[in-house]
């Protein structure tokens, strides 16, 4: 089988995805999301396609045809999608990893593009929806709250006073970009004349503010890797001396750590709430109580997981992804009478 692996660059984790392919037989080829080329209409195109991996020099079978028939006869196609001059639709599956930066408009056409292969028949991984939901701060506590999974208190808003007016009934509150991951643009803060200034600079470049309560979690969290419906393993975080967020990328510590059963019920309720098929859940403890869902990752790293478990992540991603593309490949059963 051919997987295409869209993503911002090459890099460790693409590495590891090309490995566990490769260790079950399969081929994948890393495309970037810039090189996006979508053509439509009535265009006269080759006929069956494939992927190739120039890393590995490995090719697989005939793959799929690059693109449905059109109405024009045999050679016309209705549409295409390449990435580096290699056509996506010819893939077995894709598998999305980071979406680079971008405008507005690059995002939404990037995002579009995952949604018409999907449409197309072919597994993507993770879908575009669950995407869409898990990179959206707002929208994923939204269905998280619909579905009785306990996250921190949060107000949302673009009225500075109302924001302030959150920061005055909290307390300690940490305002967060709706879109953002890693901990950047992070602000934790009690005043509220402080979250005044704060706020007013914000509107300045029309943002939304997203207004949390701030949990006291002594610099620790959990992350757990949710795939296919299942904890693969976790990790406890904890933050270096005078640093608040538990961050790998920003020098915390990670050790390995093992769910109570509650927990890791939560983590996998979370993760299908988006729709994920994998995912990181941020986890946060709450006294006595259930742990807080602080995040969904729809599209987490795990290189810090790894290192601190041992587990071969990657080999779990590409192990449910193949799952998913027998099961779309398995011939419907015949009905009786």
């Amino acid at each position: 089988m051919q997987v295409a692996i869209l993503s911002a660059r090459t890099g460790w984790h693409t590495s590891q995805l090309c490995r566990a392919l490769a260790e079950r037989g399969h081929s994948g080829v890393v495309l970037p999301y810039e090189q996006l080329l979508a053509r439509l209409g009535r265009t006269r195109l080759p006929g069956p396609g494939h992927l190739r991996s120039e890393s590995s020099g490995a090719q697989g079978g005939p793959g799929r045809h690059a693109d449905s028939p059109g109405p024009g006869g045999p050679g016309v196609r209705s549409g295409e999608l390449r990435s580096a001059g290699l056509p996506l639709l010819a893939a077995d599956a894709v598998l999305a990893r980071i979406i680079p930066a971008g405008s507005l408009e690059q995002i939404i056409y990037r995002v579009d593009a995952l949604h018409w292969i999907e449409e197309r028949g072919i597994p993507v991984m993770n879908s575009p929806r669950a995407i869409e939901r898990s990179v959206d701060k707002f929208y994923t506590d939204a269905l998280l709250t619909e579905a009785g999974v306990p996250t921190p208190p949060t107000v949302v808003c673009e009225s500075v006073d109302a924001a302030v007016d959150a920061v005055r009934e909290m307390g300690a509150v940490v305002i967060k970009p709706i879109f953002g991951s890693m901990g950047h643009g992070l602000v934790r803060l009690s005043d509220p004349d402080t979250a005044w200034r704060v706020l007013r600079a914000l509107a300045q470049v029309r943002s939304v503010f997203y207004v949390q309560q701030a949990i006291d979690h002594d610099g620790r969290d959990v992350r757990a890797f949710v795939c296919g419906g299942r904890v693969v393993g976790a990790i406890e975080r904890i933050a270096p001396p005078g640093e608040w967020r538990s961050n790998v990328s920003r020098g915390a510590t990670a050790r390995s750590t093992v769910l109570p059963a509650a927990w890791a019920a939560l983590a996998v309720r979370a993760a299908e709430v988006v729709g994920a098929d994998y995912a990181g859940v941020d986890l946060l403890p709450s006294g006595d109580e259930a742990p807080f869902v602080l995040e969904v990752n729809g599209i987490p790293g795990w290189e810090g997981l790894q290192s601190a478990t041992g587990i071969d992540v990657a080999g779990a991603l590409v192990d449910h992804l193949l799952l998913k593309i027998s099961a779309r490949q398995a011939p419907s059963p015949e009905l009786t009478p």
